[in-house]
């Protein structure tokens, strides 16, 4: 890859993105999504991002499908996409809500689950839900009263599972029955004073990373919830995390800053 650097940090080459998000490594393909423009794309090793479909409404993030294709918290709902786009809905849970609401993160579990968030366009708060999507295709609502829901993130065992209510500044944290996908009790993980915890994803040693929005940084922290690690980020609006072995890749936004800086709305990439 070449592109742009900054301290330790390199900028893809290629655009900047309004609210990149959903950073995921699936096999050795690197994808992420920008959600107000519908786009799906994957991040080369080398060149600029290549968009792979889009859509006619917000894509919050999407898991690859046994045979192709993609699960989608999308637009108001959970969708199957094929290359060019939708091919059917699962459920548009969040139609005729009260206040306009969309889709935000979402993740697979290592049980074959599907766990998406959703909120309203204007931050009401606790009009979000968290669902949750069966391998059999079956979509629950799983939690309700939140904010803005970003993961959320599984430990290796798919027993644990973080999940961000970035309006409110708090990483939850919650036990999952493996076979049913049920939800524990809600503790309080870690909680967050300057900025907001957004995309998270925990590592090999079962350390959890969150960006933290608004503050420039990462944090990582460690299964007890000390916060063990300080990344400083480039960008104003980092908004997810994935560990490559040494290195660490994030997505950030250019959504709401009067001013972006040379690296807000980057992808970004440094080495542990």
């Amino acid at each position: 890859m070449s592109g742009e650097t900054t301290g330790d940090w390199t900028a893809w080459p290629g655009e900047r993105f309004a609210l990149g998000e959903g950073l995921r490594l699936i096999g050795d393909r690197l994808i992420m999504v920008d959600i107000l423009t519908g786009r799906l794309l994957e991040l080369p090793e080398h060149g600029e991002p290549r968009v792979l479909l889009q859509l006619d409404e917000p894509l919050g993030a999407v898991s690859p499908l046994p045979g192709g294709g993609w699960l989608a918290a999308a637009g108001t709902g959970i969708a199957v996409l094929g290359d060019s786009g939708v091919q059917r809905w699962l459920a548009r849970p969040e139609d005729g809500a009260a206040t306009p609401m969309r889709m935000n993160d979402a993740v697979a579990d290592p049980h074959g689950r599907f766990w998406a968030g959703s909120m309203a366009y204007d931050n009401t708060p606790g009009a979000g839900s968290l669902y949750r999507v069966d391998p059999d295709g079956t979509v629950t609502r799983a939690l309700g009263g939140l904010t803005v829901p970003n993961g959320p993130a599984f430990d290796a065992e798919g027993t644990t599972m973080y999940l961000a209510d970035s309006a409110r500044g708090v990483i939850h944290r919650f036990a999952v029955d493996p076979a049913s996908g049920q939800l524990g009790e809600r503790t309080e993980f870690a909680t967050v004073e300057h900025g907001s915890p957004d995309g998270m994803t925990v590592d090999a040693d079962g350390h959890l990373w969150s960006a933290i929005w608004g503050a420039g940084r990462v944090h990582r922290y460690s299964p007890d919830g000390e916060l063990a690690r300080v990344v400083e980020v480039p960008a104003t609006q980092p908004t997810s995390v994935c560990v490559l072995g040494e290195r660490l890749v994030l997505t950030s936004a250019t959504v709401g800053l009067g001013s972006p800086g040379e690296f807000d709305g980057a992808v970004l990439t440094t080495t542990l």
